[in-house]
């Protein structure tokens, strides 16, 4: 498979891979109403969500569960501002236009990708990958 030219597209294809290299982990179907989202999930659990409603092919959006870090998240230029049940439980909305330099943030994504992962998965799994 090539490499998308894309920034955004080809920060979600690597950071797609990432999350389907953890133990326990696949895509879910896609919806039939919300066709623009794009669930990974541990378990049968979501731990990660790629897309938005009128997202256009140049931007990508990531939602994650960041119990850790999501006050600290907050304040970075790329974090949309969470709300209601979101807000409530920690998870973090990273949004990236064309502008956007999402490549630099690859690590900074895939860590919170595994804080996500290790907040949802069953302890079993989340223990498996803490230890590594």
């Amino acid at each position: 498979m090539s490499t998308p030219r894309n920034p955004c597209r080809r920060a979600e294809a690597e950071l797609s891979a990432y999350a389907l290299s953890l133990p326990e982990t696949d895509v879910a179907p896609p919806g039939r109403s919300l066709d623009y989202f794009r669930y990974l999930r541990v378990a049968g659990k979501g731990f990660a969500v790629f897309g938005a409603r009128d997202e256009e092919a140049d931007e990508l959006t990531l939602t994650v569960k960041l119990p850790i870090s999501a006050d600290m998240a907050a304040d970075l230029p790329f974090v949309r501002e969470s709300t209601g049940w979101y807000k409530r439980h920690n998870w973090v909305i990273a949004h990236f236009g064309p502008e956007d330099d999402v490549l630099a943030e690859l690590e900074t994504l895939k860590a919170w990708m595994r804080q996500s992962y290790l907040a949802v998965a069953p302890r079993k799994l989340a223990r498996q990958v803490a230890g590594d």
